[in-house]
């Protein structure tokens, strides 16, 4: 963000906003081939960057986790001559390529409550890595494992540490030599055991060389292995994991309930959040994500059903059931309607990298929210806003409920989610960015784009304002003017934490673009 925008009082000339950026595709992994039919099992259901992005973990709803490491950065060397030379090279996009996969869940069955428990991956997170190792959390709907993943050094014996031909003559193997006084069985007798035994002959061919086996070490495939199993903590559906910035807790969600839990520590959880209520008639709300603060360790925001964040502190009580802020935003009057609670179900939150601003997504809209400002959001992006008119369409055939994450730029000027037909879209959040790209899941990203207007709303202040921006598409249609496909949605895509990279999920295919 700005220096205007973290300082609203600031009477600095205006900042102009970044140019938009020219997005290009850069991989794809798990194309699929024309008319060919998507295995449910192989559909992907969580994407994550590791901190230092150069590693990207995928989830499927078969329980797999599947690693890639970035590639474009290993080949530079270490010497300065070599860092030299990177800094005149013009800059290359990120490469992937494979890494490994593993089993994270398999499917169970609940005895006691009679429910088959499913193996797909709802949320992975990364760790801290150390000593070489990688480590990582992944959650299906009730149980959270924790994975180290490291390279596994294989022991192989060479065949001999000195070539037989180039040994021979050398005197080394003279203890191998059969002296005529010896016995049968390699001793000397007695009166030679303390005195040096000259009485031998070298053999007419030569002496050989002496010749151990060497045990050599050689990199081998990386291997997953499940270090700790954190279960039997949730009575609902688990649709968050959160780690912390101090680098040992993290957090659970359920609709209910969020849980504290010590990373060394798989049996036991403190409950910090409870919103169930006493009889569950009186239910209004559930608990939808939840995410820490990405350096404040005692910090962390939920987001709810009802389109409202809440933000608490682990220092106020053990028991968070009041907040330290509240974030929502108040309806229109006369607005209201039957979807209005359910399109306003807040699926995905994300902290900016220096939590400073929260991005949160609905059925219809990201808003981005300044922690220091609890009136209402900073921004609006519309999404989708053609939509709104075949809302009773998408409540029939299930639509309304989909979940789409959201996420933000490393440098917290973007923003970007999906849609449907397999778009996402990419806004620009800095003060006066218009910016508003629709890019679809193939190898031709860019599509036909349509002005974005951008439509501001009531001023915050001489440096703040709150905006509403369109998406700039046509009623019924994309950009193109093509009717959107409900059965082909991207619900998932992350952003490269420093680059501006993009990482997205199209059924089973792993789409990766830059700018």
């Amino acid at each position: 963000m700005s220096a205007a925008a973290d300082e609203p009082g600031a009477s600095s000339a205006p900042v102009a906003p970044p140019e938009p950026l020219d997005w290009r595709f850069s991989q794809v992994f798990g194309e699929r081939t024309a008319g060919e039919e998507v295995q449910e099992v192989d559909i992907i259901s969580a994407i994550e960057f590791d901190k230092s992005g150069n590693h990207l973990a995928t989830g499927d709803r078969g329980g797999r986790v599947v690693l890639f490491e970035r590639t474009d950065t290993k080949d530079n060397g270490n010497s300065r001559k070599d860092l030299e030379k990177v800094d005149i090279q013009p800059s290359r996009h990120p490469e992937f390529r494979y890494k490994t996969e593993f089993q994270s869940h398999e499917p169970e069955f609940d005895y006691l409550k009679s429910l088959e428990i499913e193996e797909k991956i709802n949320k992975i997170r990364w760790c801290q890595s150390a000593n070489g190792a990688l480590f990582l959390l992944s959650t299906n709907d009730k149980t959270i494992k924790f994975w180290k993943v490291q390279e596994k050094k294989v022991k192989m014996i060479s065949d001999m540490n000195i070539d037989p031909p180039k040994g021979v003559g050398n005197g080394v193997a003279t203890s191998s030599i059969k002296s005529k006084s010896a016995v049968s069985n390699g001793s000397y007798p007695d009166k030679f055991n303390n005195s040096l035994n000259i009485d031998f002959s070298f053999p007419p061919e030569g002496i050989p060389s002496l010749r151990l086996p060497v045990v050599t070490f050689h990199e081998g495939s990386p291997a997953a292995r499940c270090r700790r199993v954190y279960a039997h903590a949730h009575d609902y559906h688990i649709n968050s994991i959160s780690t912390n910035s101090d680098g040992e807790t993290f957090i659970s969600a359920d609709d209910l309930r969020i849980n504290l839990w010590n990373l060394g520590i798989s049996n036991q959880s403190f409950n910090i959040v409870d919103v169930k209520p006493a009889n569950m008639e009186d239910l209004t709300e559930v608990i939808t994500s939840a995410e820490f603060h990405p350096t404040h360790c005692n910090t962390l925001a939920y987001s709810s059903s009802k389109g409202s964040i809440r933000l608490i502190d682990l220092r106020q009580s053990a028991l968070c059931d009041s907040h330290a802020k509240l974030f929502e935003e108040h309806e229109t009057p006369g607005s209201r309607s039957f979807f209005t609670e359910i399109i306003a179900s807040i699926s995905d939150i994300k902290f900016g990298r220096d939590g400073r601003y929260i991005l949160s997504r609905d059925y219809m809209n990201l808003k981005l929210w300044d922690i220091n400002m609890d009136s209402g959001p900073v921004s609006t992006f519309q999404v989708h806003e053609y939509l709104r008119p075949k809302l009773c369409d998408l409540y029939e055939n299930d639509s309304i409920f989909d979940k789409f994450e959201c996420c933000l730029s490393g440098d917290g000027l973007r923003v970007a989610t999906g849609s449907y037909s397999n778009l996402f879209r990419v806004f620009g959040c800095a003060p006066g960015s218009s910016e508003a790209i629709t890019l679809e899941a193939s190898k031709n990203p860019m599509r036909k784009q349509v002005p974005a207007p951008a439509r501001p709303s009531r001023s915050i202040s001489s440096s703040i304002q709150r905006v509403v921006r369109r998406g700039g598409e046509s009623p019924g249609a994309d950009a193109n003017g093509n009717s959107f496909d409900f059965t082909t949605k991207l619900l998932h895509l992350a952003w490269h934490p420093s680059e501006n990279s993009i990482a997205c999920a199209a059924a089973n295919s792993l789409y990766m673009y830059y700018a």
